[in-house]
């Protein structure tokens, strides 16, 4: 991805979030995390989605408990879901996806917690 992409378009290895979070309702047991911080979330974010923060990411454990879980990651842009992606990976995660950015969702929005 170029300078732009990684702007615009999303963190390294990103891929469509639209894309991504439809194939995320077909594959069981698939969670969606939403790693923006907390006011980010609240001020709109995607349905199901859980929050955890890119800060607290070792606070998915609690969350999603097993390490094989399908876990498609968004952020605003792209670029904390890859740093979460990683982390997520270091911590034994091996089915995680980065799906980009919510600045690109052409679905609806949810507000609040």
């Amino acid at each position: 991805m170029g300078f732009f992409g990684s702007i615009f378009g999303g963190g390294a290895g990103a891929r469509d979030i639209n894309t991504c979070l439809a194939e995320a309702r077909d594959v069981r047991g698939a969670v969606v995390l939403d790693v923006r911080e907390k006011d980010e979330f609240t001020s709109g974010h995607v349905a199901g989605a859980i929050n955890v923060p890119v800060g607290s990411i070792s606070g998915a454990k609690r969350m999603v408990p097993r390490t094989d879980t399908p876990v498609y990651v968004y952020c605003l842009s792209g670029a904390r879901a890859s740093n979460a992606v990683s982390s997520l990976a270091r911590m034994g995660y091996t089915n995680v996806v980065n799906a980009g950015g919510i600045n690109r969702w052409r679905g609806d929005i949810v507000r609040g917690a």
